[in-house]
């Protein structure tokens, strides 16, 4: 198979992947504002389930390296804080934007997390921004505004404790990615550093409401609804992820995953009747092109740095 056939490959599998995690989006709206069920305790089942689910999987994939992690007491501080601060964080916040608002309002406002990354950046570590990386906040920021207000800066079309809660999903949702980027350098198995990080989540959200404590009514819909955030939402996209990225690069992978917050909305609008304004669409483009300019435009930077680093090893 040839290059260019792989990251095509890639490219389909992360696109697969992208519209699971629309859906997923979608399905846990219809069980926050349909289910009638506590956040806390959808919370504790969520992540306990899945979190079991995927440590069997890491223990079959990775066998006699389940507990690398924990031989190294930085490791195992960062595995700590990503299970904490970004993946127990990202996921409240993310469940209740989409309770108090919706699906694809939230997804838009989680999907500025690579923008909230270079804020990090230049605010603690005090890095330059790019050129490219002004442009794309100034767009998202135009996109976010026409996205919440309908262009009318007197009303927003979500509520205001939905717009809180979904930037906080954007600002956890960035340190869900870089948290964990320590025991990934040191040779973490991806799928074991989400199955430890949803393991202890799962804990941390049962110590505060165990699931056999105030279990809701275990209805039919309820149960499909939950497998299908655990396996669609978690296991099987984050499954496809890492095997498209042996195909295609990171970047393009990146540039695709704007498939979610395009499939969220239109099953929204489908299956949830949710009503949207055309100006409102063109707010949440403005949000895709905003993260794809960042992102084309560091891949630029990155390769022209690489490529000056060359000429003067050459030179010398």
């Amino acid at each position: 198979m040839n290059n260019q056939n792989h990251v095509t490959r890639g490219i389909l599998l992360a696109l697969l992947a992208s519209i699971m995690w629309g859906i997923s989006g979608t399905v846990l709206q219809y069980i926050s504002q349909n289910q009638h069920i506590p956040a806390a305790w959808f919370l504790s089942a969520r992540t306990l389930g899945a979190g079991v689910l995927l440590m069997l999987i890491g223990t079959f994939t990775s066998r006699g390296h389940v507990f690398e992690v924990f031989k190294s007491w930085r490791l195992a501080g960062s595995l700590f804080a990503y299970a904490v601060l970004g993946l127990s964080a990202n996921l409240l916040t993310f469940y209740m934007s989409v309770q108090k608002g919706n699906a694809a309002s939230a997804t838009i406002l989680q999907y500025l997390s690579p923008l909230f990354i270079v804020v990090g950046g230049l605010a603690f570590k005090h890095q330059i921004p790019y050129r490219s990386d002004l442009i794309a906040f100034a767009v998202s920021m135009l996109g976010v505004f026409l996205a919440i207000t309908k262009g009318n800066v007197s009303q927003l079309a979500i509520p205001a404790n939905a717009l809180i809660w979904g930037i906080g999903s954007g600002i956890t949702a960035a340190l869900y990615v870089t948290l964990p980027r320590p025991i990934v350098k040191a040779g973490g198995s991806p799928i074991l550093i989400l199955g430890w990080g949803t393991l202890i989540a799962g804990i941390l959200f049962n110590l505060h409401q165990p699931v056999w404590v105030n279990t809701p009514p275990m209805t039919t819909p309820l149960i499909l609804s939950m497998l299908t955030v655990i396996v669609f939402g978690t296991i099987l996209p984050f499954g496809l992820l890492l095997i498209s990225s042996h195909y295609a690069p990171s970047d393009v992978i990146s540039i695709v995953d704007a498939a979610q917050p395009v499939m969220t909305f239109i099953l929204s609008v489908v299956f949830l009747g949710l009503q949207i304004s055309w100006v409102e669409v063109l707010g949440s483009i403005l949000v895709i092109v905003a993260i794809y300019l960042l992102q084309r435009g560091r891949a630029k930077s990155v390769a022209a740095s690489t490529l000056k680093i060359n000429e003067k090893v050459v030179q010398d």
